[in-house]
């Protein structure tokens, strides 16, 4: 299988084209069979599939608002159907969530993993996606982030790992990958600029241009159990190279 055959783009990374048919021609371009779609997406899905198959393009997976599953959970999974996607993940709490205290945490988790029980009865599989703010103690040493999948359970919840937010958190994403292989069914694939570089974004660099070492980390995913590789840039300068630089360095690192 080549590595394009599993590697998808994170639409978010390309929001400031915001044009869609633009955002798409851009990625196409690029070389991409796959997006990730943004929650937004999910309300307009019969229009964005059209541009999709207009291009050849296929949605891999999508992000979705704790708020959206909470308050139309049918309507996003006819969206999904509409896609043809089944994976799921749920990106961010919202701002003023961030600094929750434990219970918070576990009601998160717990509610997640219910959700989850019901979208996999319906074929999606859904997951959590991290950033940094999740590795800080709650509970002891206990962070929120195992707060949540402790709370989830037995629950089919599932795990989109962020690989550069744990290493922005400070965390060895190899130990935590290992720890909760078993959860992780997608990975974000981004890259940190070496220390006082791309300020203006947000410390961010291309796939390849970075610190992370992607060709061992792509097998570590891969190995865990990712089925899909998404590439996100959160603060791109320049949306199209970034798009275009990641696609050619991650087609290089084949075999």
């Amino acid at each position: 299988m080549s590595v394009t055959d599993r590697l998808s783009i994170q639409l978010y990374t390309l929001r400031t084209l915001e044009d869609l048919d633009l955002i798409l021609d851009t990625v196409a371009d690029a070389g991409y069979r796959y997006v990730e779609t943004v929650g937004s997406h999910l309300d307009k899905a019969a229009e964005v599939r059209a541009k999709l198959d207009a291009r050849g393009l296929k949605a891999s997976s999508s992000h979705v608002s704790m708020a959206a599953l909470r308050e139309k959970p049918e309507a996003i999974v006819e969206a999904c159907r509409t896609l043809g996607l089944t994976h799921l993940y749920m990106p961010a709490v919202p701002p003023e969530e961030r600094d929750m205290a434990a219970d918070g945490w576990r009601a998160l988790g717990k509610k997640l993993g219910q959700i989850a029980e019901r979208f996999q009865a319906q074929g999606i599989r859904l997951g959590y996606h991290n950033h940094h703010w999740e590795l800080k103690p709650k509970d002891g040493a206990k962070t929120a982030l195992e707060l949540i999948f402790d709370a989830a359970g037995s629950s089919p919840l599932a795990w989109q790992v962020d690989v550069a937010w744990l290493v922005r958190g400070d965390a060895d994403p190899k130990e935590w990958i290992e720890r909760y292989r078993n959860k992780v069914t997608a990975a974000h694939v981004k890259d940190i600029a070496p220390a006082g570089q791309n300020e203006d974004q947000d410390g961010w660099a291309d796939v390849g241009s970075g610190v992370l070492n992607w060709r061992d980390l792509w097998r570590v995913c891969r190995e865990a159990g990712a089925e899909w590789m998404v590439v996100e840039h959160d603060k791109p300068s320049d949306p199209a190279k970034t798009a275009r630089a990641s696609f050619d360095f991650l087609r290089s690192i084949e075999g």
